[in-house]
């Protein structure tokens, strides 16, 4: 099984899983060209996408959506409440009903040979998920658009062997930036997104479980409040820092960063 990042930040998000049976995107939130050229670049046939799997309705996961149904017909996956508030958008309104499918949190379902397992998120969105993904007994995740981990989390991410996780922001960049006080809240909360210290503690909680987890890309990276180097470091020392084991003992352990305007490395388990 292979996990990329086509394209991951606070300006648009879409990545792919595939095996050599199936090819999947979690989002559509670049223009339709972009992903296309995404595609391109990973061999794969825009055209031969199995599904689409969108976490939540705000437009940096789905701006591309409306062109890929149009043009390939492509599955669309998400749950109810994402399904309605997707369909009152004028560019996805007409979008025809026998290309979505529901899907519940915690109900996993097959697509060809990769289970999909949806995993609710608390984030500021009608019914908002993300999606952990097995085939031939190895697990990738994809974990953005959270303003919080937990014990649940946690569990559903135990033996992943590669996970793409939120680092969106550092506090002291956003709490001293240009954003109000409103939005600054909202970025904080429970219902908000995963700061570059949080992300570093849930990737040290995952490590202290088993030696399953092997890459870690951190996404969804804001444009405003964050960058890649900030975001790696304090990630990397979190786990220095916290962990029993220092980070360059981690032989076997590869820490990255996903590009805001360009495809990641592509990571195979």
């Amino acid at each position: 099984m292979k996990l990329c990042s086509i394209a991951s930040g606070s300006s648009g998000n879409c990545i792919y899983v595939g095996t050599g049976k199936t090819n999947l995107l979690v989002d559509a939130g670049i223009s339709g060209k972009r992903i296309e050229a995404g595609l391109s670049e990973l061999l794969v046939d825009a055209a031969k996408i199995d599904g689409i799997l969108i976490t939540h309705e705000h437009l940096d996961h789905i701006k591309g959506l409306g062109v890929m149904t149009r043009r390939y017909g492509l599955p669309i996956y998400a749950t109810k409440g994402t399904i309605d508030a997707m369909l009152a958008t004028k560019d996805l309104a007409k979008t025809p009903h026998e290309l979505i499918h529901e899907i519940r949190a915690d109900d996993p379902f097959e697509l060809n040979d990769i289970t999909v397992n949806p995993i609710h998120i608390s984030h500021d969105a009608a019914d908002p998920v993300a999606y952990r993904f097995t085939s031939d007994g190895r697990s990738v995740a994809v974990m953005t658009d959270l303003g919080k981990y937990d014990e649940y989390i946690i569990d559903n991410l135990k033996g992943v062997s590669a996970l793409l996780l939120e680092a969106n922001h550092d506090v002291n960049m956003l709490e001293a930036g240009r954003y109000p006080y409103y939005l600054k809240q909202r970025i904080l909360s429970d219902r908000g997104h995963l700061s570059n210290d949080t992300a570093g503690e849930l990737t040290e909680v995952l490590l202290s479980c088993g030696d399953d987890l092997k890459t870690v890309l951190l996404g969804h990276l804001s444009k405003e409040n964050n960058y890649d180097k900030l975001a790696y470091e304090t990630v990397r020392m979190e786990i220095g820092l916290t962990g029993e084991r220092l980070m360059p003992s981690l032989t076997d352990f590869r820490l990255m960063v996903a590009g805001r305007d360009k495809r990641s490395e592509c990571i195979a388990v």
